[in-house]
């Protein structure tokens, strides 16, 4: 399978938090799935890092993808029109973009928040 993770399971993930549940340790780590990062992801982490919200390095963060076998998801034109056809469930920009790179895609986006898991079936609320 193909999973795109939301930007807190990626801080989980790099972190070893004990808020990654065991499911998405075993989703994440298995080599017949491809894990894709967001660039919307790293944009959201090198701004909230800018403004002191979060305390991250994004240098850091960038060489850590490859050691574990993450693909970088750039940005395109597609995404960004399939943000039109996206119900309000959710105001967060970030979440929105990863929202609608996932339903383009198509990946399964991996995530924790509620709200996000409202817009599609092939979002894996864990």
């Amino acid at each position: 399978m193909k999973f795109l993770l939301d930007t807190h399971i990626l801080l989980w993930w790099l972190n070893d938090d004990e808020k990654l549940s065991e499911a998405a340790r075993q989703l994440i780590s298995n080599a017949d799935n491809d894990i894709y990062i967001s660039h919307i992801s790293l944009w959201e982490i090198q701004i909230k890092t800018m403004v002191g919200k979060l305390n991250a390095n994004l240098t850091d963060i960038l060489q850590q993808l490859p050691e574990n076998s993450f693909q970088q998801l750039p940005t395109h034109a597609n995404h960004i029109l399939a943000l039109a056809s996206l119900p309000a469930h959710h105001h967060d920009p970030f979440d929105r973009m990863l929202i609608a790179q996932a339903i383009s895609e198509p990946l399964h986006l991996m995530t924790h928040d509620k709200q996000v898991a409202l817009y599609s079936g092939s979002i894996i609320l864990i």
